[in-house]
């Protein structure tokens, strides 16, 4: 196997991982966090590239991807948990979400805003189409994604270039949430990529496109992915880095609704009408194949796990599930998926560090359990809170848990549970 397929499956890795998140996110962090944008944007970086990678890492040293690796805790626990991943990346969240952002940067800014109207006769054709590509999508996802990348790439870059000589604007003073802990906000805000969890999903692929080059060896495998997602790291933070700057430097050119939003501003105000058109019809291309990816992979995994339905069932419920979820609305998808996401990241965070130190304690599913249980109970509150539920009753024990300000709070009891499994594996054994 020659380098350079290390380097193409660290693009293709990229490619699976840019979607409607890798825009909308990095540039509202940019606009809100102002003159605290450095230490705002290292804290999303380490979320959304630096988890997403580990996370490949570590799909790569188990056989059956993220099934095996969270069946370690309880086999019906890593079913449950998984399928949570899958509902969550297509047709909860992840592809509701893409189609918005395809319908706000290509067609909304031509039908005079969004609108309800607009948005569901839009859903309805694009979803049409999700369908029927998702029916038998690899050559048409693979050839369009090997153009649309690149040029994707091309079009964020003479924005970035343009909002360093157009865009005139002040760098602004940080906004509330970013004035006091900007580190720890980015780091939250880079779970809304959802490419950590999507990464569970995603490893299985790089692992399949190393075997099928001849890589047998199971820790040359490993090093292959870990080289693979370096490139796919550096491509990744240069977006991040450079698309957030560009929400830096609009922050005084008005109001806008949300990441989408400034994206499709910040083109118009330095390219006009033709720059407008250009980012709308490529991020709407990119939006579709990332919901076609995501459609095939839902079908593929649900069809695969209860064989009592059919692929093309299943790929008909996603598209119409997504469809009605899409007319919630951008902002609403956004609302909503947070608190989820809050809850499902500290999980699959502890999941992934046990798997890299598992070796160290024969992969107990005592341990397994003592710190999934734990992190879940600290993580469902902080859930619960963001859905705005009172628990008061709970927060003076939260708030005495350590490195709680920088929203890290489940990490002591990720490891207490942790060490109470260790010792009942011994009890066990005696």
């Amino acid at each position: 196997m020659q380098r350079k397929d290390t380097i193409f499956i660290g693009f293709m890795l990229f490619a699976l991982f840019f979607g409607a998140g890798n825009l909308i996110y990095p540039v509202s962090l940019g606009m809100e966090a102002g003159t605290s944008y450095w230490p705002a944007i290292i804290g999303f970086v380490i979320t959304g590239v630096g988890l997403p990678i580990i996370t490949v890492a570590a799909i790569s040293l188990v056989q059956n991807g993220a099934v095996e690796l969270s069946g370690r805790v309880h086999p019906l626990f890593g079913l449950l948990f998984t399928s949570v991943v899958y509902l969550a990346i297509g047709p909860f969240f992840g592809i509701p979400r893409a189609a918005n952002v395809g319908f706000e940067t290509g067609i909304a800014p031509w039908i005079g805003g969004v609108n309800p109207t607009g948005l569901l006769i839009f859903t309805l054709i694009f979803f049409a189409l999700v369908f029927v590509m998702s029916l038998n999508p690899s050559k048409l996802v693979d050839r369009v994604g090997q153009m649309l990348t690149p040029a994707l790439l091309l079009a964020i870059f003479g924005l970035v270039i343009g909002s360093f000589f157009l865009l005139t604007g002040d760098i602004q003073p940080a906004q509330e949430k970013y004035s006091s802990q900007p580190f720890s906000t980015g780091f939250i805000e880079g779970y809304l990529t959802m490419d950590a969890i999507a990464s569970l999903a995603f490893g299985i692929i790089v692992i399949t496109s190393f075997r099928d080059r001849g890589v047998t060896n199971e820790r040359e495998i490993t090093l292959r992915t870990i080289q693979a997602g370096t490139v796919t790291a550096i491509g990744l933070t240069a977006v991040y880095v450079s698309i957030g700057w560009i929400g830096v430097k609009m922050a005084t050119e008005g109001e806008f609704a949300n990441g989408s939003a400034v994206l499709a501003g910040a083109a118009d105000l330095m390219y006009g009408s033709l720059g407008t058109l250009l980012l709308g019809l490529i991020v709407l291309l990119a939006c579709f194949t990332t919901c076609v990816g995501l459609t095939v992979a839902c079908g593929q995994f649900f069809s695969e796990r209860f064989n009592v339905v059919s692929y093309k069932s299943v790929i008909s419920i996603i598209t119409i599930g997504s469809l009605c979820v899409s007319n919630l609305g951008l902002n609403e998808i956004i609302a909503y998926s947070v608190p989820v996401l809050v809850f499902l990241y500290p999980i699959a965070i502890v999941l992934v560090a046990l798997t890299f130190i598992g070796k160290s304690f024969s992969h107990s599913p005592y341990v397994y359990r003592g710190a999934v249980l734990l992190t879940a109970l600290v993580s469902l509150y902080d859930g619960l809170v963001e859905f705005g539920f009172s628990m008061n009753f709970m927060e003076p024990i939260i708030v005495s848990l350590p490195f709680y300000e920088y929203s890290l709070s489940w990490i002591v009891p990720a490891i207490a549970g942790g060490a109470i499994g260790w010792m009942l594996t011994f009890f066990k054994r005696s």
